[in-house]
């Protein structure tokens, strides 16, 4: 099955990749490797803030970090010109949470992007990855995720 007939069985249309919010690039290729930058927790209302543990469950974590997930494959999807089907594997993500001093759970908040990558890309969504905290974030969101990709 096709990655678009995927995502569309989930229900889940890429947008545009989004702008770079400071002096950066958005992704880099180098041979078939795309190393694509942070990606802050973004909704359709907005960016999704808060901090895990003070004023902000798990539950709600994880789902801000699947839309960390989707704004990589948005970013992936640039990079490969439009076709994201060109995209072979997730490499690995190093993740970002928004976390108060005592929390523990940032495994179980940034599985909410990798559940999504291998629901969307199936065995070509299981990667390596980092989990760790950050006491604060750009503009207050609650997740940030980079990616490293293969691509044909």
């Amino acid at each position: 099955m096709s990655i678009t007939s995927r995502l569309n069985d989930l229900g889940v249309t890429l947008p545009d990749a989004p702008a770079p919010a400071a002096n950066y690039v958005p992704f880099v290729k180098t041979g078939n490797t795309v190393y694509v930058s942070g990606q802050i927790s973004n909704g359709p209302d907005g960016f999704i803030t808060g901090k895990l543990g003070a004023d902000m469950d798990v539950a709600a974590g994880a789902e801000a970090a699947k839309t960390c997930a989707i704004s990589l494959l948005a970013q992936v999807k640039a990079a490969c010109d439009g076709d994201i089907e060109r995209l072979k594997r997730v490499v690995k993500l190093t993740a970002f949470v928004n976390s108060a001093a005592d929390f523990t759970d940032q495994p179980k908040v940034v599985n909410g992007a990798s559940d999504f990558l291998v629901e969307a890309l199936g065995d070509a969504g299981r990667h390596a990855r980092s989990a760790v905290s950050a006491a604060s974030l750009p503009l207050g969101v609650a997740v940030e995720i980079e990616g490293i990709f293969e691509i044909e």
